[in-house]
């Protein structure tokens, strides 16, 4: 790895010198202060926002040392855009035909010039250790907290604390000049907190009764593997068994599985099935503390789910101050080869805290996986469609990020109609899901959405959502009072859609299983097939959610109910929950 980032660091200095870049002196010293003091911020519209529970602890040291991500602008973005479109649609007769990743790095490199621009703004300040991501579009900078602040003029660099986290970040707006505001699309380090996504752990309450009629083998005290596998007609021989199959997890903010809690889960809760007990690889740092409900949620039904499948967990714990667990996840991804085709993520921000320009490169990010064939999932967040105050007192829904993204699998929950038993499902009422205020519908959603919003009883004021946006979730499963084994002690209750996320990961897991079996290619980005799947054939290949609406704003308008599910797609439950033999077969024919 040192030798290609020595090479990587050779390739920008010889684009450098090949580059028509000018403006600085290759002297070292740094520009002229009336140039440091112009430029335009590249995220006018970043907020900063100190997260509940996070306090200033002052300003850092001017040696103190940061790590600050350079997002380089990319080519060819339209490009890859189509080829994710031709790769992923199932009557595209280059359906499965997935790139490399060198070969996504060779369409969306930045250009010479972009290259040997930054490289000769970096050291005019004497900025020497950055290191390139395979596929060019990032850079990793490590620099003095005194020079952070003269390379990015109105940055001013100060330590929070949360409990024993702590994060360098920046209350004041960086600026670029106007030079490298045409490069460089946003710097990351210096504004967004780790968003902080927590399993919930609440009782379940019996409003309905108990029906007598219903066999005792549908009674149940708490979500557990055997649940899911009933629910979802998984049998004990539904099982991973290809040898190029494998699936992960992401785990941020200090976020930690513990093995030995996996193999207490599996020998509790995983009898009837052949399974895997440990984690096969760890990418980042597993620390040594306690183990959080996120990840062993995350680990255990993962891989209950996609039973005997290689599992990976990619931990990003943001042991630098200065680095964004999220955004370091997606550099891995960028400069791995080789990745498992299902990743589950339980993570998610409010779009109106983020910058229009951090989320659009986020989004061409999904493109690059989606182009190489990779299946990513995001919960859809345990908000409801969210709320948030406008002016004149009056509230919008507000919509989730990544959640919202066009390129991304998102996951919704569920609850049992009756709660202590094996039955019908309905909406659990913190399901994310909603409309995004970024990106606009993408085509394969829209015949199922118009369907919604022509037929749906009742919605509420269309100046809550932006019907044109991205809808969400894409499907969805359960969320409410899951078992898990968290440091050796069993644990009921655990409930979110950080629950029902890795579940349907592992069915995509399994369904790749299969295909790869055959000789087929792994489904890749999945939207486009599933959207097409259920307006072809109307398809049992899910349980169709009917009943139940998820919360939003209690305001006397809409009184805290948000959207309500419906017959086919509805942004609460999506096309609903997995009905595995079925959705098996079908995307097995497809």
């Amino acid at each position: 790895m040192a030798l290609l980032q020595r090479r990587q660091g050779l390739l920008l200095r010889a684009l450098w010198v090949a580059s028509l870049a000018a403006g600085w002196s290759p002297t070292g010293a740094a520009p002229s202060p009336h140039l440091s003091a112009a430029g335009r911020s590249p995220e006018p519209d970043q907020p900063f926002r100190v997260p509940e529970g996070w306090r200033l602890a002052g300003r850092v040291a001017p040696s103190e040392m940061l790590s600050l991500t350079l997002a380089l602008r990319q080519q060819q973005v339209g490009r890859l855009a189509e080829l994710v479109e031709r790769v992923s649609c199932p009557d595209s007769p280059d359906y499965g035909q997935f790139l490399t990743l060198e070969e996504v790095g060779a369409l969306v490199k930045p250009s010479s010039l972009a290259l040997g621009t930054v490289q000769k703004w970096l050291d005019a300040y004497g900025v020497r250790e950055c290191h390139a991501v395979l596929t060019g579009d990032f850079l990793q900078c490590q620099m003095p907290a005194r020079v952070a602040e003269r390379l990015l003029p109105g940055a001013q660099f100060h330590r929070y604390r949360n409990g024993e986290q702590s994060a360098v970040r920046s209350p004041l707006p960086y600026r670029l000049q106007e030079e490298l505001a045409e490069h460089v699309e946003f710097v990351g380090g210096l504004h967004r907190f780790p968003a902080d996504r927590k399993a919930a752990s609440r009782g379940q309450g019996t409003e309905n009764p108990l029906p007598w009629q219903v066999a005792l083998s549908s009674f149940h005290l708490g979500v557990t593997p055997a649940v899911i596998r009933k629910r979802y007609n998984l049998t004990a021989s539904d099982v991973g068994a290809a040898s190029n199959n494998s699936q992960a997890c992401a785990q941020f903010l200090e976020q930690y599985f513990h093995q030995s809690d996996l193999a207490e889960f599996m020998q509790l809760f995983g009898g009837g099935f052949p399974h895997h007990s440990s984690v096969d690889r760890v990418v980042g740092r597993q620390g040594r503390g306690k183990a959080g409900v996120e990840a062993s949620l995350d680990v255990e039904y993962l891989m209950s789910t996609g039973a005997n499948i290689s599992t990976w967990v990619f931990s990003n714990s943001g042991r630098h101050e200065s680095q964004e667990p999220f955004l370091d996840w997606l550099l891995v991804l960028s400069n791995t080869s080789a990745l498992p085709w299902v990743h589950t993520v339980s993570y998610g921000d409010d779009e109106d805290s983020l910058s229009q320009a951090y989320m659009t490169r986020v989004n061409v990010e999904f493109m690059k996986a989606a182009s190489r064939g990779i299946s990513i999932l995001f919960a859809s967040g345990d908000s409801g469609a969210g709320c948030r105050s406008v002016s004149g007192g009056k509230h919008v829904f507000r919509p989730s990020f990544p959640a919202s993204s066009p390129y991304v699998t998102t996951v919704g929950g569920t609850s049992f109609q009756h709660p202590f038993l094996v039955s019908t499902e309905v909406v659990d009422y913190i399901s994310g899901g909603g409309f995004s205020n970024i990106f606009p519908m993408p085509s394969y959603q829209t015949a199922a959405v118009k369907q919604f919003l022509n037929t749906a009883p009742k919605l509420p004021p269309s100046s809550y959502y932006n019907s044109s946006g991205r809808a969400y979730p894409d499907l969805a499963a359960l969320s409410d009072n899951y078992w898990v084994v968290i440091n050796r002690i069993p644990m009921p209750w655990v409930s979110g859609t950080s629950a029902s996320t890795p579940v349907v990961g592992g069915i995509i897991a399994l369904i790749n299983d299969q295909r790869l079996q055959r000789g087929l290619p792994p489904l890749g980005f999945l939207n486009p097939a599933l959207y097409r799947l259920q307006k072809r054939q109307a398809s049992s290949a899910f349980y169709d959610v009917t009943k139940g609406c998820h919360l939003s704003c209690l305001d006397a308008t809409v009184e805290g109910q948000g959207f309500c599910a419906v017959p086919a797609w509805d942004p609460v439950t999506g096309w609903g929950t997995p009905n595995f033999p079925e959705l098996l077969q079908a995307l097995l024919d497809q």
